[in-house]
This record gives C-alpha cells, sequence and structure tokens, in this order.
C-alpha cells in the first residue's frame, strides 16, 4: 500500500469534512481541561444556578444541579471517544487474530470457530449487552470497554477469514509456504498487509457504531453512570426537562450526530481509497 493511496483519500471532499468533524471533535475533548473553567461534577450553586440558558458565562447552559453543561460535554467526549476507540481497537484485535487462525488452520477447527460466531451472530447484540450490564452493575470505564470490545469482533472475524481463504490460495503465499516461512511471519509480511484495507475500514465504521451504543446502553442507565459524564447519560438526565431545558439534551445529541457522520465520512472515503478497483 503506497501513499498514493492517501493522495487519494485527501482528494475526497466528503472525507476531508469527516477528518476536519472527528478532528476538531477529538482536540476539544482531549484539551477541555484547559477549554472549561469549571469541573464537570461540581454543582455551582444550587440556589441560583440550576437550568439556566446558554450564556457568556455558561455557553451550554447548565443543568438541574447547576453543573457547567460545556464542561460535561467536553469531559462526555472524552469518555465516549476513548470507550469507542479502545473497544474497537481491542474488537478488531480478537477478531483478525480469530480470523486468522480460523482461516489459515481450516477443517474442524475452522468450522467450530465459525459455528460459534455465527451463533454469537444470532444473539441481537444490544440484548446481550443489556443482559451483562445488568448482571453486573456499577461497573468501571475499563471494565464496559472489555464488555464491548468481546462482544463485538464477530464480524471482523468472518470478514478476516474470508481475505485469508482468498490469500492463502495466492502464488505468493504458496511460495512462502514452499520455503518454509513460519505462519507467523507470513501473516505479518503477506496476509496483513492484504487485509489492512478492510480491517482499516470496519474500523473506522465500527468508531461510529460504537458511539452509538455506548450512548445507547448509558441512556438506558447501564453504562457509564453518573456523576461521571458521557454524551448518553447526559441526554438522559435532560430528557425529563425537554420542555423546561432542552440544551442539556440538544448539544450532546449534537456531538454524538457530528462525530458518527464525521466518521461514516471517514468509512465511507477510505473504502472507496482502498478498493482494488479503484486502483
Amino acid at each position: 500500500m503506497s501513499m498514493s493511496w492517501l493522495r487519494r483519500l485527501l482528494r475526497h471532499r466528503r472525507t476531508r469534512l469527516g477528518f476536519g468533524l472527528v478532528g476538531a471533535l477529538a482536540l476539544v475533548a482531549a484539551l477541555a481541561p484547559v477549554l472549561t473553567p469549571y469541573d464537570p461534577t461540581t454543582q455551582l450553586d444550587l440556589a441560583t444556578g440550576q437550568l439556566l440558558s446558554p450564556s457568556v458565562r455558561h455557553p451550554f447552559g447548565t443543568d438541574f444541579f447547576s453543573r457547567d453543561l460545556l464542561s460535561r460535554v467536553l469531559f462526555g467526549g472524552r469518555i465516549s471517544l476513548a470507550v469507542a476507540f479502545l473497544s474497537v481497537f481491542l474488537s478488531v484485535t480478537i477478531g483478525t487474530v480469530v480470523g486468522w487462525v480460523a482461516g489459515m488452520a481450516g477443517g474442524i477447527l475452522e468450522s467450530i470457530t465459525m459455528r460459534l460466531v455465527d451463533a454469537a451472530l444470532a444473539i441481537p447484540r444490544i440484548f446481550l449487552l443489556l443482559v451483562v450490564l445488568a448482571l453486573w452493575s456499577d461497573l468501571g470505564v475499563m471494565a464496559l470497554i472489555l464488555i464491548l470490545g468481546l462482544t463485538s469482533w464477530f464480524g471482523t472475524s468472518r470478514l478476516v477469514r474470508a481475505e485469508v481463504l482468498s490469500l492463502k490460495e495466492r502464488e505468493f503465499v504458496v511460495a512462502a509456504r514452499a520455503l518454509g516461512i513460519g505462519r507467523l511471519r507470513m501473516f505479518a509480511r503477506h496476509v496483513l498487509p492484504n487485509v489492512a484495507g478492510p480491517i482499516i475500514v470496519t474500523a473506522t465504521l465500527g468508531m461510529g457504531h460504537m458511539i452509538l451504543i455506548e450512548a445507547g446502553i448509558s441512556f438506558l442507565g447501564v453504562g457509564i453512570q453518573p456523576p461521571t459524564p458521557s454524551w448518553g447519560n447526559i441526554i438522559r438526565e435532560g430528557q425529563e426537562l425537554l420542555a423546561a431545558a432542552p440544551w442539556i439534551s440538544i448539544f450532546p445529541g449534537i456531538a454524538i450526530v457530528v462525530t458518527v457522520i464525521g466518521f461514516s465520512l471517514i468509512g465511507d472515503g477510505l473504502r472507496d481509497t482502498l478498493d482494488p478497483r479503484a486502483q
């Protein structure tokens, strides 16, 4: 994969827009301690500071507990983006390894592995997550990342396994086996570079999907628990105040929409750029 793919990628106007949206959100989330003068969990003034509308002092207003909403949205972005990135990284890593092992091994091991993956894919994912999170309540962020990552790798394993089945019959892989190159070295030098494109596209699109899942389960009360902010639980806190204080739900909702659109645009650009038919 040469550097020309990067130039082709950046020629996509929608892809540049996606990188701009995601990059801007990631930057302001990373700089949240510098950009916000308030702690996201501090109740500033319960007597006079509840449900203040957006103003110069509080650009996003305040919530029912007089907490600055801009601080909560930015710090919540750090949590939501970190959970999405780490869980996607974990799921892609596990899926790649399982798919490679199944594709290279073949035979009974491949059949058993893929049937287990098919069975896992048949279970509605949100139902599985709700059951697991309901059984182990009050989980921390790292536990949530593990649960999301460990329940998200099934599709990636099928994709990698299909690519490996195709690649291992190619001449350069057959020649590498004939030369006695070990499987790990073959995977690193011959297989992984050829399946990297689909994996990157899957991971990028998976980021937006994971943002929605984390927001959804936090909105339902089984994800990130208050007072730790995440976009999902901020929306949950504002659902009963939509008439009196709509900004509590609107601003984190906009952040979710913009982030998901950004990752979708990047994923579309990567898919077009890394498609061999586009070379």
